[in-house]
C-alpha cells in the first residue's frame, strides 16, 4: 500500500496528466464497460446470471496446480465467502458443478465443473472470445495510449536528465 501511494504521489508530483491521458483513460473505461455490459447479456440470455458465468469461468481458467476451493473462487471473483457459496449452491442446483469435500482436510470444499456446466460456459465464452477478436483492437489501442504516454515522458524526462550531464550528445 504504501509503495502504491507513494508511486501515485511521485506520479501526480512528476507530471500533470494530460488531455490525452484523460481521453485514453476515458476510453478504456468506455471499452472495457461495453464490453462487460455485452458479456452479461450474452450470459443472461443463455440462462446464467453474469456472476454465474463469472464463477464458471474462473473455475475453468484455474491455473495450473491451483485447487478449486470456495476459496479461491471467493478471491478470484472478489467476493465473499459466502456470496460464493450462494453461487456455487445455485449452480450446483442446475447441474452446472459439483460440490464436494477435500480427502486431505474435510473442512475445504472443492467445486468441478460438470458437463453442462462446460458446455453453457463455451457457448458463452465463444461469443466473448469472438468479441474480442472483432473489436478488441480498440481496447488494446486504449492501453497502448495510456502505456505509451507514460514512456513518452519517462523516456523525455530521462532525454533531458541526460542532456543535462552531456550524455545526450
Amino acid at each position: 500500500m504504501e509503495i502504491y501511494i507513494a508511486l501515485r504521489y511521485s506520479y501526480s508530483v512528476a507530471k500533470e496528466i494530460t488531455t490525452g491521458e484523460y481521453q485514453a483513460l476515458a476510453e478504456l473505461r468506455y471499452r472495457l464497460r461495453k464490453f462487460v455490459g455485452e458479456g452479461d447479456a450474452v450470459a443472461r440470455a443463455a440462462g446464467l446470471e453474469p456472476q454465474q458465468y463469472l464463477l464458471l469461468l474462473a473455475l475453468r481458467g484455474l491455473p495450473e496446480g491451483v485447487e478449486a476451493t470456495i476459496r479461491t473462487l471467493a478471491d478470484r471473483l472478489a467476493l465473499k465467502h459466502h456470496s460464493a457459496v450462494e453461487l456455487v449452491d445455485r449452480l450446483e442446483a442446475n447441474a452446472y458443478v459439483r460440490r464436494s469435500r477435500s480427502r486431505d482436510d474435510r473442512r475445504r470444499v472443492l467445486v468441478t465443473l460438470l458437463p453442462r456446466g462446460e458446455k453453457l460456459l463455451e457457448q458463452v465464452a465463444r461469443n466473448r472470445i469472438g468479441e474480442l477478436r472483432a473489436s478488441g483492437a480498440a481496447l488494446v489501442n486504449a492501453i497502448g495510449a495510456l502505456l505509451e504516454n507514460g514512456r513518452s515522458s519517462r523516456h523525455g524526462k530521462q532525454a533531458v536528465n541526460s542532456s543535462k550531464r552531456g550524455w545526450g550528445k
